[in-house]
């Protein structure tokens, strides 16, 4: 696809404590540059979760959808880390 779609990344909750300082409500968008890091800015994405994310992140900026979501513009994934549980929500963005 010569024009991938633009994807927000929107963390939807954190239970316990987010080593990368995490916030819900927290956006990214993917289609812009990003960091990857643990600063606990508001600018960096862990590297844990956006290694959890990469894949459907993928999916979602060329095209693809997830039978199982009810909206096929959006999928949800959860953080690595069993303790502390950080839920991401990726969106497709229509321009």
């Amino acid at each position: 696809m010569a024009n991938p779609e633009k994807v927000v990344l929107k963390i939807v909750s954190v239970k316990g404590t987010c080593a990368a300082g995490h916030q819900v409500g927290q956006e990214f968008d993917l289609s812009k540059d990003f960091i990857l890091g643990m600063s606990g800015t508001s600018q960096a994405i862990c590297p844990s979760a956006f290694h959890a994310i990469f894949p459907s992140w993928r999916v979602l900026r060329h095209g693809g959808e997830f039978p199982w979501e009810e909206d096929r513009d959006k999928t949800t994934i959860a953080c690595p880390d069993p303790f502390n549980p950080v839920v991401m929500e990726l969106r497709r963005v229509k321009e």
